[in-house]
């Protein structure tokens, strides 16, 4: 049976977004295997290297995780020794993330992998369609 007033799931944006950030998560992880890292927790380590130290709230909102999400992926980081958690003196409830020697190692290694992914992902579309989509997702995000 048709769904009513001629929708199409696969012309509805969330999922051509589903499935193009499938794609590049995929891609990234094909990548980036040999480092075990998801595209999550390279988003949250590439920011924490970024910063140098930052407060886990802050970094959460900078890397648009919820706050269950970030904080696993803070908790799997800080188990592999690429971020140290401390809490702050003038506020033991909250946590502050740096990144290890390990993290700065890997990391250029790492946004070398992501470049691959993104350039792959990229690729069916033309210079100039790559920075009118890009364009386009960042005015909607």
């Amino acid at each position: 049976m048709p769904c009513p007033d001629g929708f199409r799931l696969e012309d509805h944006v969330g999922f051509l977004l589903r499935k193009a950030y499938q794609r590049h998560a995929a891609l990234f992880v094909d990548v980036a295997g040999e480092h075990a890292l998801t595209p999550t927790q390279f988003a949250a380590l590439s920011k924490v290297v970024e910063l140098g130290r930052v407060t886990q709230n802050r970094l959460g909102r900078q890397v648009a995780m919820d706050p269950a999400t970030i904080q696993g992926v803070i908790k799997r980081l800080t188990v592999r020794g690429l971020i140290e958690r401390t809490q702050d003196p003038m506020d033991r409830r909250t946590a502050v993330l740096a990144p290890t020697d390990a993290a700065l190692e890997l990391i250029a290694t790492a946004v070398a992998c992501a470049q691959r992914a993104h350039a792959t992902v990229l690729s069916p579309l033309s210079d100039d369609e790559q920075a009118v989509f890009l364009a386009l997702l960042r005015r909607m995000g």
